[in-house]
C-alpha cells in the first residue's frame, strides 16, 4: 500500500491573533484534517489539499465571521496570510470623533 506524503501548509493570522482558536476549529470541521497552532501561525497537514484550496477555506472564514472590512486573504509563495486593510484604520479613528450638535439658536 502507497503511503502519501503529508503535505504542511501555512496560514499566518498576522493582526487577526484571537482567531486563532476559532480558525483552527473551522478548519478541522471542514477539511477533515489535523490542524496545529503555534503562536500567530496554524499549520494545516494534509495529503491532498492545495493553497489555493485552503486560501478559499479562509477566505470563507473571514467571511462568516463578518471579518471582510477589515481584513483579506491573500497568497504569497506557498502561505496563506489574512493581512489588514490601511484604511480601515483610519475609518474607526474618524468614526470615533463625532461632530457635536448644532447650538445655534435661530431667531425665526
Amino acid at each position: 500500500m502507497f503511503l502519501g506524503r503529508k503535505r504542511r501548509l501555512k496560514v499566518d493570522l498576522g493582526e487577526l491573533k484571537d482567531e486563532k482558536g476559532p480558525l483552527s476549529s473551522f478548519l478541522r470541521s471542514k477539511l477533515k484534517v489535523d490542524v496545529t497552532s503555534s503562536g500567530n501561525k496554524v499549520w494545516v497537514d494534509s495529503e491532498n489539499l492545495s493553497s489555493k484550496e485552503l486560501k478559499r477555506i479562509v477566505n470563507k472564514f473571514v467571511y462568516h465571521r463578518n471579518l471582510m472590512n477589515k481584513y483579506w486573504v491573500a497568497l504569497e509563495s506557498g502561505v496563506v496570510k489574512i493581512n489588514k486593510f490601511k484604511r480601515s484604520e483610519k475609518q474607526e479613528k474618524r468614526k470615533k470623533k463625532g461632530t457635536p450638535p448644532s447650538t445655534i439658536k435661530h431667531g425665526w
